[in-house]
């Protein structure tokens, strides 16, 4: 009670001494002068609301409308006007009618005299922490995207690293196979000589060899010619006659038989040649 009685005298002397100076209106004196004699009836009420609350004061004031006690309890003037506010009571009907000048009363352990806060100045406050609060939400706002452009612009960096590093490899890869290509390829063309060099070799034997088959039938023909004058001699002779045929037939016996085999063989040859030259196609 003491503390209060102290507490409310000092609120006194501020009131008186706010409500003579020159800079404060007349109708805020007034309310000055007014909201001092009405608190002073509720000390007890508004400390004891202070110390339930565990706060360092609370705004305190009589409803415009109806007159009761209104006490908010806060740290600081602006911090009780905030909890106010912020309250699910706000838009209720039953909401408190502000008057135009407040006070902030201290709690009895904190020596400081009660302070006069105007309802525009605490709606100013409120404005200004939700300004402060967009401003804090939207800054957090921008660090995240911030933060979120830096990890897609280092995911796409590394993305392209990768996409480069896969490229060089393909690259590589692609001069590997085309070496091995090339190497293939003289590889080939040596082969292809070899393939070239057999075909005329053998081209060579097949020409010799045809020579040898139009020799042997010149030596036919020779043979033939030779053949029928040994039979008009046959006809003179009945007994050389018998032994010349018998030796002219075994001779052509053996003649077609050599020229069959040799034809086989030409055959055979031309085959083989025929077969290379696909190979080389």
């Amino acid at each position: 009670m003491v503390r209060s009685g102290i507490a409310l005298i000092s609120l006194a002397l501020l009131v008186v001494g706010c409500a003579g100076h020159p800079l404060v209106p007349k109708e805020q004196a007034l309310a000055i002068k007014t909201r001092g004699r009405t608190l002073a009836p509720h000390a007890r009420a508004i400390h004891e609301a202070i110390r339930q609350s565990g706060s360092l004061g609370a705004l305190a004031f009589l409803d415009a409308g109806d007159g009761h006690l209104v006490v908010l309890p806060g740290n600081t003037p602006a911090e009780a006007w905030a909890r106010y506010s912020a309250s699910p009571s706000e838009s209720s009907p039953g909401r408190v009618l502000v008057p135009s000048v407040v006070s902030f009363v201290y709690s009895s352990d904190v020596p400081k005299v009660p302070e006069t806060v105007t309802h525009v100045f605490l709606q100013q406050q409120q404005t200004l922490g939700t300004s402060l609060i967009a401003l804090d939400t939207e800054q957090r706002h921008l660090s995240d995207s911030i933060a979120a452009t830096r990890q897609e612009t280092q995911q796409s960096i590394a993305a392209a690293r990768q996409d480069m590093q896969k490229a060089l490899n393909s690259l590589a890869e692609d001069l590997d196979a085309a070496r091995k290509f090339m190497l293939q390829t003289a590889d080939l063309g040596r082969l292809n000589q070899k393939a070239l060099t057999s075909l005329a070799e053998d081209l060579d034997a097949a020409r010799a060899f045809m020579l040898q088959t139009a020799q042997l039938g010149w030596l036919n023909h020779e043979l033939n010619v030779q053949n029928a004058n040994g039979i008009r001699k046959a006809a003179r002779a009945s007994e050389q006659l018998t032994s010349d045929s018998a030796r002219l037939a075994d001779t052509m016996r053996q003649l077609s038989e050599s020229l069959a085999d040799q034809l086989k063989e030409l055959a055979g040859r031309l085959d083989s040649i025929q077969s290379k030259l696909s190979d080389v196609k």
